[in-house]
């Protein structure tokens, strides 16, 4: 199963009998599953349908769902309210026999509002229910074509994705092969230290130096942080390649490699194992920002 975004877009439209449809789908990013419905008047019965058609197969995002529906050749009814007709017309007479109205026209009686309305069609029930099974093929269909598009989306990630941990791997080799990190290195920074120290009093302990000295190499070994780097790549090369939803797991993944450039810089002994840290800040802040994409 391919990895997927969480954003993508869909449109389907279809005909059925004397109506046509057209839904449209806008997936966006999200901590969990929340689908906004718009439905016309008539369509709310859908709702249950498409939550759970959409919930088996999305697990993440934000997803905007329109519904809309219009009548394409069915010529309207019209009906005469003949009780409020009989009423408007006996009125007229009376005020032009007062002398307060001329004879009204045709058009204006007709346009009071009430006097003329459009008559609702009664749907026949067959008819109804072959509408209400199209309209939620088309449904399927969108939603197949929302999934597409996310993963596409998804692929395009997955190489941006990729390209991350390709550069954390790089900065992990580049500290492992740094100068500063030999022990001959660290030797001999701390011999310098603790010789500034011996010159500025006779009263220092060289065995209690011995000791300080033995502590302070090995906080600055960061033999572990490398280790735990190259386990999380391996990892998270693991489930890009699973696919499916692991937007939630990469994330964790993404605070753990921060975890571990925030321990690389604070432990270094050099401005080249510093800078090795700092970039590689960048780059798991880069991949944390893509992995928010991801379902």
């Amino acid at each position: 199963m391919p990895v997927a975004s969480m954003t993508g877009f869909a449109r389907v439209e279809g005909e059925i009998g004397d109506a046509a449809f057209a839904w449209e789908l806008r997936s966006l990013n999200g901590k969990g599953l929340e689908l906004r419905l718009r439905l016309p008047q008539g369509m709310e019965s859908l709702e249950a349908d498409i939550r759970r058609m959409a919930g088996a197969r999305l697990s993440r995002g934000n997803v905007q769902i329109n519904l809309t529906l219009r009548r394409t050749s069915e010529a309207p009814v019209f009906t005469v309210n003949e009780a409020m007709l009989a009423q408007v017309l006996e009125l007229s007479d009376r005020l032009i026999t007062a002398g307060h109205a001329v004879a009204p026209t045709a058009d204006g009686i007709l346009g009071v509002k009430g006097i003329i309305d459009v008559a609702e069609t009664v749907v026949d029930p067959v008819h109804q229910k072959d509408r209400r099974e199209a309209v939620l093929e088309g449904f399927a269909a969108a939603l197949d074509q929302l999934c597409m598009s996310r993963e596409n989306e998804g692929a395009i990630l997955r190489g941006l994705l990729d390209e991350r941990l390709e550069e954390i791997s790089t900065l992990a080799a580049a500290a492992e092969r740094d100068p500063a990190r030999t022990t001959a290195a660290i030797r001999q920074k701390l011999a310098d230290q603790v010789a500034l120290l011996l010159e500025a009093g006779d009263r220092l302990d060289p065995a209690r130096l011995h000791q300080e000295a033995a502590i302070l190499a090995a906080k600055a070994d960061i033999r572990e942080e490398l280790d735990r780097l190259a386990a999380h790549v391996t990892a998270a090369r693991e489930l890009l390649g699973a696919g499916g939803p692991v937007g939630r797991r990469l994330d964790f993944l993404s605070q753990e490699f921060n975890r571990e450039s925030n321990t690389l810089c604070s432990k270094s002994n050099a401005p080249s194992l510093t800078a090795i840290g700092i970039e590689l800040k960048v780059v798991v802040d880069q991949f944390r920002e893509q992995v928010q994409n991801v379902e």
